[in-house]
């Protein structure tokens, strides 16, 4: 991710008090920065400025990072790591991670609220982050998550469902962003098809990783394998993972190329994703 982005990311957040803090150490610390990259590639292959889209994808990254503090809560899977540093509530407490991520999740509103975008693109992006977010989409697949801990003779189709809204769902939203910034929201269902299969991809291959890259190199606790929770590496192998990774990744390249404007850099993210050891 370029310098300049993360300039930008890095000066939203004016710090005033303790929570401020706690939001800018999440935000800023080291990432992929996968969901920002999908939608500066895509507006930059439609011939934008990747500055047009800096607001919109810093909105994208402080929701994923809210979704990150909050999952790392005791209540929900109890990790020390996050980004290869200590969880937001064990740098700062609980109370102070909950309401980091509260106000990063509604300071991503408001800088959308407050960009540079037209009265309709404004529209369409609250909505897409809304819907993609929300109870119908991340937090459904949160939902699921918690709800299969309960669950004996979990299978495939399953975890496939619950990784979609979990993971799937804030995976599409740059992509379907990025279509209204640019002027290309008739291919929204190509778009969102490329995104449950990026996302389901994604997700196995953090399974595998979990397992076979510990935490060191992952950056983050890898408490699935600690807690023996049901993941696609427990039901389908190492080798069955790497298959079903890789196919979906392939599969949505060839939808990229099928797609009628070119999005070069959009299949080179994909493809690095497809290739990462991380």
């Amino acid at each position: 991710m370029s310098g300049s982005f993360e300039e930008y990311l890095a000066s939203i957040v004016k710090e005033d008090i303790l929570v401020d803090k706690a939001m800018n150490y999440a935000l800023t610390a080291p990432g992929k920065r996968l969901r920002p990259l999908l939608l500066l590639s895509f507006i930059q292959d439609c011939g934008f400025s990747a500055e047009h889209g800096y607001q919109c994808a810093a909105a994208i990254e402080m929701i994923h990072t809210y979704s990150l503090i909050h999952d790392d809560l005791p209540a929900m899977d109890n990790d020390d790591i996050r980004r290869g540093r200590p969880t937001v509530h064990k740098r700062f407490d609980e109370a102070t991670a909950v309401l980091a991520g509260d106000a990063l999740l509604t300071k991503a509103f408001e800088v959308v609220a407050d960009s540079k975008y037209t009265d309709y693109e404004k529209v369409r992006i609250v909505s897409i982050l809304a819907k993609c977010a929300g109870h119908q989409g991340m937090i459904k697949g949160q939902d699921l998550d918690m709800a299969l801990l309960t669950r004996e003779n979990i299978e495939i189709d399953d975890l496939s469902m619950m990784e979609y809204y979990k993971t799937g769902m804030l995976l599409t939203a740059p992509l379907l962003c990025a279509a209204v910034l640019t002027k290309h929201t008739e291919l929204e269902t190509q778009i969102i098809e490329i995104g449950k299969k990026i996302g389901l991809a994604f997700q196995i291959q953090d399974d595998v990783l979990d397992y076979t890259a510990g935490e060191q190199i992952m950056g983050k606790s890898t408490s699935d394998a600690k807690n023996n929770k049901v993941t696609f590496y427990n039901l389908l192998g190492l080798k069955g993972c790497t298959d079903v990774y890789t196919k979906l990744y392939n599969s949505a390249i060839r939808d990229i190329d099928l797609m009628p404007i070119g999005l070069n850099s959009v299949k080179k993210i994909i493809l690095d994703m497809r290739n990462r050891r991380r």
